[in-house]
């Protein structure tokens, strides 16, 4: 038995060659962990940027006209003129970018005072979306008439009513769809309008209180009755990627059977981005993560193969469609 001194004096011994033996263990897993980091940092710079992306799929065609760009949206501020520059290599003539509060239009209204405007031929709608109705006020309506005295404010909108999310209570959003559209009719503006899964009241209001004005049902996605219903009431219809969208539970390919039934004089192409990137923008890690206006060709493709008509036909048709209906300049 070693007296109680000499294995106190081992223990340090012992401790010191554990820490020796581990040394080499530490060292490799603090090297694996740098060499995964330098790994994802290689990968960041280089996976491609958004504007790459995009330069890489754009199609450059005959030019047309987007109706529904919601361009003053927050994931447009660090890139935006490069987007707007990125339109035009693309062959988007003219831009609408759409309002959906006061805010939101009051901005759109400030980005068509600016110079980007006199390149890009921007306009602008004010309204109140649907979802944003909860947030109106007595004052809503005034700072409407007064953004829609701007020279570029070519409609009331966006308004309607959306009852799939309710982000506003449907009687609120009742409420403020009918007073816009009191407030188009007396502005004699054309309407900029939303519609899902609301469509027999949608259409209610509008017969209750829409006398001549012109509107658009943007990014429709409905059914065929609602279709023809809108038509029916002298509406146009605004078409979105929505319609490339190839999940069976998205409705894409019933949307695309539909739009045969839509007269040349009554069709838009739009691409409501930031959202609904065309998914006919293949293979998916090609496909820009953020919409925008340079891939209106890739909605024009969409459309004109639905309708069995040439993209030359429809940009056409659509475009002289925007400048009589928004009374473009």
């Amino acid at each position: 038995m070693q007296p109680p001194q000499a294995i106190d004096q081992q223990q340090p011994q012992q401790t010191q060659l554990q820490q020796q033996s581990l040394q080499p263990q530490q060292a490799q897993g603090q090297g694996q962990a740098q060499q995964q980091q330098q790994q994802q940092q290689q990968q960041r710079r280089t996976r491609p940027s958004q504007g790459e992306l995009v330069q890489r799929c754009m199609v450059v065609g005959p030019a047309t006209i987007d109706i529904g760009a919601n361009l003053v949206d927050k994931s447009f501020d660090k890139d935006r003129e490069a987007v707007l520059e990125r339109a035009a290599q693309a062959g988007v003539a003219a831009i609408i970018v759409t309002g959906t509060c006061v805010r939101t239009s009051r901005a759109a209204a400030a980005l068509c005072d600016s110079p980007a405007e006199r390149r890009h031929n921007l306009y602008f709608t004010a309204g109140v979306h649907c979802h944003n109705a909860k947030g109106c006020d007595e004052h809503t309506l005034g700072a409407l008439r007064q953004l829609a005295a701007h020279e570029r404010c070519v409609a009331i909108g966006e308004t309607g009513l959306d009852f799939n999310r309710n982000f506003s209570p449907p009687e609120v959003q009742e409420r403020w769809f009918a007073a816009q559209v009191q407030l188009a009719e007396e502005l004699r503006m054309p309407l900029f309008l939303h519609c899902r899964d609301a469509g027999a009241r949608f259409a209610d209001i509008l017969r209750q209180h829409r006398r001549g004005v012109n509107g658009v049902v943007h990014c429709f996605t409905g059914s065929r009755a609602e279709l023809e219903a809108f038509l029916e009431m002298g509406l146009h219809i605004g078409i979105t990627g929505w319609v490339a969208d190839d999940r069976p539970e998205r409705g894409g390919a019933e949307l695309a059977a539909l739009l045969p039934l839509i007269p040349d004089d009554r069709l838009f192409i739009e691409t409501d981005c930031p959202y609904l990137t065309p998914r006919s923008i293949t293979p998916s890690k090609s496909r820009p993560q953020r919409n925008e206006p340079a891939l209106l060709p890739h909605v024009l493709s969409a459309v004109a193969a639905a309708r069995g008509q040439s993209p030359k036909h429809v940009a056409g048709v659509t475009t002289e469609n925007a400048r009589r209906f928004f009374r473009l300049g």
